[in-house]
């Protein structure tokens, strides 16, 4: 029985750091400063969605065993959905609908920038990403071609790395920290 618990309790404590590294790399400031993503709850909210994707899918293609994992850090961000609403003055009878709306748009998301980055060669990422993360800023062309050139390093990057490693190592921070992926 203790084993289930100790079990459980790594499992959410790697949950949260992959997700607080999640968090920290759409913190970064050159999004908002020199790619033009608002710097905005919703901007924000983007970004944040992006880094998850990134995050989920390497996990996905090298440990697809690691589904507790998955389903751990997906609810860390609903809960971080949730406090974040409730913070920002949300009233309690509105935010489990704001959250599982939050939840969808993750979802829809996800989907579109996994369907983005199959195919390079078209300019589908480019166009997902001109509707969800530059919808409130249109006609920002060169922050669009650098967050895809960005997205597309990253997701390199991460499915180059044994995931064990690149949780322990930072997560995505590692990415940005060091360099390894350039900010165009």
């Amino acid at each position: 029985m203790l084993q289930w618990f100790r079990r459980r309790a790594e499992a959410n404590r790697r949950a949260q750091e992959l997700y607080g590294s999640v968090v920290t790399a759409a913190r970064q400031p050159f999004f908002y400063k020199d790619m033009g993503v608002p710097d905005t709850p919703e901007g924000r909210f983007e970004l944040v969605s992006l880094h998850l994707f990134l995050a989920l899918e390497s996990l996905n293609q090298q440990r697809s065993a690691e589904l507790d994992l998955t389903q751990r850090t997906i609810e860390a961000f609903v809960t971080d959905m949730d406090d974040c609403m409730r913070e920002m003055g949300v009233g309690d009878l509105a935010v489990p609908k704001k959250v599982k709306r939050a939840a969808a748009a993750f979802y829809e998301r996800a989907g579109a920038y996994r369907r983005g980055l199959s195919a390079p060669e078209k300019p589908d990422l480019e166009g997902s990403l001109e509707t969800y993360v530059f919808s409130a800023n249109p006609g920002n062309g060169a922050g669009v071609a650098a967050l895809a050139a960005y997205i597309r390093k990253a997701a390199s990057k991460l499915s180059a790395k044994p995931f064990d490693e690149r949780v322990a190592g930072g997560g995505l921070v590692e990415l940005l920290v060091n360099n390894e992926v350039e900010v165009p």
